[in-house]
């Protein structure tokens, strides 16, 4: 069974140039899957090992924003630069705090995009027209989508080079990877983008201790071979410790299990040429 922390991955070198950025898309239309804290705790990771990071919230519910404690400027997030082509991606991108890692913010009005894009020519390639304005100063553009298959999740699939998975070792957890890829399907047959990739499915919240955890570990190993990353990500007191505190795992807890495996899930993904 696989080790929620593999050391196989040598340390990346930091990168001494920046850009143009592969942009990932962190997604699962499957609430609670550990999405936003893998979001987190791997953006901070790959800043760590000094890439240039820029996340875009692309949740409503502003998860990440809030996770780091911030605060969507009203007039500059990533809702105005969706419904203004006019407005200059760099007032909305806010430095974190973080060495090396930029957000762009999300709130409640995000929500709103949906509607409000309907009747716009080629609204599915939005969010790819902001992003194409600051592509080459970021190594990685990571997305954080919501939990759901709307306009707002194709714009992060028709912007992103590839897309990583993460899933819970619980049940339905198949069922749900299974309705993505069939998505990741239809936005290539529809030339919605059709060189998009699966970059990888996270196996999240595992616990050893279980059957049924080791189970579906099992299951998802069995299903998908080699698109199921190395690294598990297991169960742990110290991530909703340090989502009260606002901070990535990697800082609030340096030297824990959690901490040391999403810097193993940072160097497998540029490993595996994933990210730069």
């Amino acid at each position: 069974m696989a080790s929620s922390v593999d050391k196989r991955f040598p340390v990346p070198a930091a990168l001494k140039s920046h850009g143009p950025a592969r942009i990932i898309a962190m997604c699962n239309q499957k609430g609670g899957v550990g999405k936003t804290t893998s979001s987190i705790n791997l953006a901070a990771a790959l800043a760590d090992y000094g890439r240039k990071v820029l996340v875009v919230d692309f949740d409503p519910q502003g998860a990440f924003t809030a996770g780091l404690g911030m605060v969507a400027n009203e007039t500059a997030n990533i809702y105005t630069l969706m419904v203004n082509d006019s407005q200059d991606p760099h007032d909305a991108i806010k430095p974190t705090g973080i060495p090396n890692l930029d957000l762009i913010a999300a709130n409640i009005d995000l929500s709103a995009a949906e509607v409000q894009l309907v009747g716009v020519l080629g609204r599915e390639h939005i969010l790819n027209t902001v992003l194409q304005k600051v592509v080459d100063e970021y190594d990685v553009i990571l997305i954080d989508c919501q939990p759901s298959l709307g306009l707002l999740t194709v714009n992060a699939l028709a912007a992103a080079h590839g897309v990583l998975i993460p899933v819970a070792c619980e049940i339905f957890a198949l069922r749900g990877v299974a309705l993505l890829l069939d998505t990741l399907d239809k936005v290539r047959q529809r030339k919605i983008n059709e060189t998009i990739k699966l970059d990888g499915i996270l196996a999240t919240m595992y616990d050893a201790r279980t059957l049924h955890s080791r189970e579906v570990l099992g299951q998802l190993q069995s299903a998908f071979k080699g698109d199921l990353l190395k690294t598990v990500i297991s169960r742990t007191v110290k991530f909703p410790d340090s989502n009260s505190a606002r901070k990535p795992i990697t800082e609030f807890a340096s030297s824990s299990e959690g901490a040391e495996s999403y810097r193993s899930l940072a160097r497998e993904l540029v490993a595996r040429g994933v990210t730069p």
